[in-house]
């Protein structure tokens, strides 16, 4: 059974979604601030995170960069704000799923079914392969989905772990947009090029500006 976090100041949000995602054998925890949210995540083994920007005591982004500093759960956020600005906002700290309200249910218990399947399910068929991708100083753990640069311990992200992994495997190989998209999203998210832009930025601070290049009109490679 999958531990799913909730962290909505609105009760009726929560309790809609609990009828959806109990459904499919989910167990939910309930916050309605931030700083609840912190408490149930240091108290549980929370599996994904879907949280809301706009909450008291603190709101969904600090709440995020929280998370992210200790964990590399999934994250979804659910909000009425509908900026693009936010939306990279909160794809730059660390959010793998943006929803805007207001919002079809199903849609976000597919996402949440998507999200959980991806970051877990795929990863346990591990023995096939190898345990790690080395490449240089960059050392990709398959096992455990934690990077390596040299000696330093470096947290991804879901959606980042996923795009690492298919660079990582093909050094020197020109990945285009398309398939960063199907690799890291799916086919079943519409994604721009702003999140694309957004995930190469952040994946770049965290393995070296020089290591991922943009081949205009193409794509993106990792040096070999």
């Amino acid at each position: 059974m999958y531990k799913i976090l909730i962290a909505d100041d609105e009760k009726d949000i929560i309790k809609l979604l609990r009828l959806y995602l109990e459904k499919d054998d989910i167990k939910i925890y309930e916050a309605y601030d931030g700083m609840t949210a912190i408490g149930l995540l240091n108290e549980y083994e929370i599996d994904l995170a879907i949280v809301d920007i706009m909450m008291p005591k603190m709101n969904g982004f600090e709440l995020i960069k929280k998370i992210r500093k200790t964990n590399n759960i999934p994250i979804m956020i659910l909000s009425a704000k509908v900026e693009i600005a936010d939306k990279i906002f909160g794809l730059e700290l660390g959010a793998d799923d943006y929803i805007t309200k207001p919002f079809d249910p199903m849609e976000v218990a597919a996402r949440v079914n998507a999200n959980l399947r991806r970051f877990y399910n795929l990863n346990q068929i591990k023995k096939e392969y190898t345990a790690e991708i080395k490449v240089r100083d960059l050392i990709l753990d398959i096992n455990q989905c934690i990077l390596f640069k040299g000696q330093t311990q470096i947290n991804l992200t879901s959606v980042e772990y996923r795009l690492l992994k298919l660079f990582m495997e093909s050094p020197g190989r020109v990945f285009t947009k398309e398939q960063l998209f199907e690799s890291g999203w799916g086919s079943e998210y519409v994604v721009d090029d702003n999140t694309i832009r957004v995930c190469i930025s952040k994946l770049r601070n965290k393995v070296g500006e020089e290591e991922i290049k943009t081949i205009r009109g193409l794509g993106y490679r990792l040096e070999k």
